[in-house]
C-alpha cells in the first residue's frame, strides 16, 4: 500500500500534530500518574492539601531535669524504694525519658510486681497510699490493719487506650499510669477491686473511699463503674489537662 501523503494546505505541507508531553493535556489522574512516574510526586500523592500533610510524629515527653530531681528527692523522703532505669523508646510515641522502677512504694508497702513509670506517677501513688489508702484501711478493718502490698495490673506498656487496635495512645505508654487490681493487708487479707457501688459492707466503703480520694492525687481515676474495661482495677494517671481539669468516675 502506498504511503499516505501529508495533508496539504495549498502548496505547503502541514505537519502531523505533535504528541502531547506526558500529562500535558491529560486529566488530573493522568497528570498525577505521569508525575509519579517521573519521580516528581510521591507514590501516595493526592490532589488534596489535607492528604498531602504528613501524620504528626509522636514524641516522648522530655523530663525537666530540675523537676525530675525534686521528684526523686520527694519519693526518697517519703520512703519509696526506686531505681533509675535506662531511657525507654519503643517507637510510635511509646516510652519514658527518665523511667524509674518502683519496688516499694512506702516503707513496708511493696508494689507487686515491680512497676516502671515516670517519677511523677510514682510520687502520686506514694502520697495517695500514705495519706488516704492506709488510713482508710485502718478505719475499715481495724487499727492494726495495714496495707502490705499494692497489686498492680499494669504500669508502663506500649499500647493504645483500653488495648484497642485504633484510637489514642494510652497513658500507660507514656509512663503516666498505673492500674491497681487489689490491696493485700498484713495478715493476708486481700481486697480485690470489683463493682461495689451497692456494697454496703466496710470493704465496699473502703473501695469507694480510696477511689474518691485518688482524684486528689491523680488527674484521671477510672473504677469498675466507668466501663467494662475497668471492672477489675482502678486506673490512675497523671495526664496534664488544660486548666488543671480532672476526670474521675
Amino acid at each position: 500500500m502506498p504511503a499516505e501523503k501529508p495533508v496539504t494546505r495549498g502548496e505547503q505541507p502541514v505537519p502531523a500534530p505533535k504528541p502531547a508531553a506526558p500529562g500535558e493535556n491529560g486529566d488530573d489522574a493522568t497528570r498525577q500518574a505521569d508525575g509519579r512516574a517521573r519521580g516528581e510526586l510521591p507514590p501516595d500523592w493526592k490532589d488534596d492539601a489535607v492528604d498531602a500533610v504528613p501524620e504528626p510524629v509522636l514524641e516522648i515527653e522530655k523530663e525537666d531535669p530540675a523537676a525530675y530531681a525534686s521528684c526523686l528527692d520527694s519519693l526518697r523522703a517519703i520512703g519509696s524504694s526506686v531505681t533509675e532505669e535506662a531511657h525507654i523508646d519503643d517507637g510510635e510515641g511509646c516510652g519514658i525519658d527518665k523511667p524509674i522502677g518502683v519496688r516499694q512504694i512506702l516503707p513496708g508497702v511493696s508494689l507487686e510486681p515491680q512497676g516502671t513509670m515516670r517519677c511523677e506517677t510514682a510520687l502520686a501513688l506514694a502520697r495517695w497510699t500514705k495519706e488516704t489508702a492506709a488510713p482508710a484501711a485502718k478505719a475499715a478493718f481495724g487499727s492494726d490493719a495495714a496495707i502490705a502490698t499494692l497489686n498492680q495490673a499494669s504500669s508502663y506498656v506500649c499500647r493504645l487506650r483500653n488495648n484497642g487496635s485504633t484510637g489514642k495512645i494510652s497513658e500507660h505508654a507514656r509512663g503516666n499510669a498505673v492500674d491497681i487490681a487489689s490491696f493485700t493487708l498484713k495478715g493476708g487479707k486481700t481486697i480485690e477491686i470489683q463493682p461495689r457501688d451497692e456494697d454496703g459492707t466496710l470493704t465496699g466503703a473502703f473501695q469507694r473511699t480510696v477511689t474518691a480520694s485518688a482524684c486528689l492525687y491523680f488527674t484521671t481515676v477510672l473504677d469498675p463503674g466507668s466501663d467494662a474495661a475497668h471492672e477489675d482495677h482502678l486506673h490512675l494517671d497523671v495526664i496534664e489537662r488544660k486548666g488543671g481539669y480532672r476526670y474521675c468516675r
